[in-house]
């Protein structure tokens, strides 16, 4: 008997599966009128060629903050062409050169080129863009939380907000999207930002499990089969995200349980799919934050998470002489490193009273799952 064509085989039980990544944007999109209204109140003034009034998105991750911004600016797209909106996942772009490159090229088409060219003449060619085209640019930074390392929060905003002073006419808004609830963006940034940044602050709260059932219930009937996914299944994939307290683990898991159920050639999602895709989909916040280091940064985590196998709670410079044995960092940079992973909530860094302050560490994930990750990602890159 002849073989079958593996990659050919076309038997699917998603209807389409595109509904399931992460950055999918729904086109009902439920549960955030509020947030959605006031968001557009803040940038009404931009269509009208004014600069738009500066907002913090803030609320846990898988809250609908991103997607929020995504629609409002599909929408501004659509109307207008005074108004450019420019989204950041900062994430990934978290320099101050790295994050005006992206502006650059949603305003010319094209990336500056990679080598000899200055912050001051990308700079430079946004603002006389903006002044000839008499456009509005309104910038959303995404998880703004992950530019509190090494101050680059100071050195976007500054040239965003004050640019007007150089070049007059240019108007500029900023939209911060923060998930780590114990950041206040108002209080980290310098007077001279302070001064003109002022931003209102919309809250994203929790969705309930009402919620969650209906956002999880629509992706279903649009991504799946009918009969694909049983009621009481369904029931299991609520539960499941409300103990994660992240939607975006909710989709995730229906994704990966959909692909458990097809690899075993099963025309329905059974109990043991969804399980075994838990184990993976629980992990997503670790995995995404993970994806986001560098190179150095995950040498230091790893060092990090073998040391936190002996010592749950760790003393800050007990970690350090064993990360610079096998990484070789300054205690500057390797400090610096600690408190980017606290903002991105990686692990814990506070301090204990005694004889002076005695400052700790602690993991919030299980460290052999960080190393499992850190694994993963290594053979995923080679």
């Amino acid at each position: 008997m002849m073989k079958r064509n593996l990659l050919m085989w076309d038997e699917t039980l998603f209807r389409d599966p595109e509904v399931f990544e992460i950055d999918y944007v729904p086109e009902q999109f439920n549960h955030r009128d509020a947030q959605m209204q006031e968001l557009a109140f803040q940038i009404r003034p931009g269509l009208r060629g004014v600069r738009p009034q500066n907002t913090i998105c803030r609320g846990l991750p898988g809250t609908g903050k991103t997607t929020s911004v995504k629609k409002i600016f599909a929408e501004i797209e659509e109307a207008t062409k005074k108004l450019v909106p420019v989204y950041i996942n900062c994430q990934i772009d978290n320099t101050k050169f790295a994050i005006f490159s992206q502006i650059y090229r949603r305003i010319t088409g094209h990336l500056p080129p990679a080598s000899g060219t200055s912050f001051k003449q990308v700079f430079d060619a946004i603002a006389r863009h903006l002044q000839r085209e008499e456009q509005v640019l309104l910038v959303a930074l995404d998880d703004a939380n992950y530019l509190l390392y090494e101050n680059e929060i100071n050195q976007v905003l500054y040239p965003l907000l004050r640019s007007h002073e150089t070049y007059p006419g240019v108007r500029i808004g900023v939209i911060a999207i923060v998930s780590d609830m114990s950041v206040s963006l108002q209080s980290e940034v310098d007077a001279r930002v302070a001064s003109v940044f002022r931003p209102t602050e919309i809250y994203f709260p929790p969705y309930s499990e009402g919620e969650i059932r209906a956002i999880l219930e629509e992706r279903v009937i649009q991504g799946l089969y009918p009969n694909v996914l049983r009621r009481e299944m369904l029931d299991l994939v609520v539960e499941q995200t409300m103990k994660s307290g992240d939607l975006r683990v909710g989709i995730d898991l229906l994704k990966r349980a959909t692909l458990n159920a097809e690899k075993a050639a099963r025309r329905s999602i059974e109990r043991e799919d969804i399980c075994k895709a838990y184990e993976v989909s629980r992990y997503l916040h670790l995995a995404y934050s993970i994806r986001a280091l560098k190179a150095e940064e995950k040498k230091v985590l790893g060092r990090i998470a073998e040391m936190s196998i002996r010592d749950q709670e760790m003393n800050a410079g007990d970690v350090y002489r064993f990360v610079k044995e096998k990484v070789g960092v300054s205690y500057t940079k390797y400090y610096e490193m600690v408190r980017k992973f606290d903002a991105m909530r990686l692990l814990n860094l506070h301090y204990r009273q005694g004889r002076g302050r005695t400052r700790l560490i602690s993991l919030r994930y299980d460290p052999k799952r960080v190393l499992e990750q850190l694994g993963l990602e290594q053979t995923a890159a080679s």
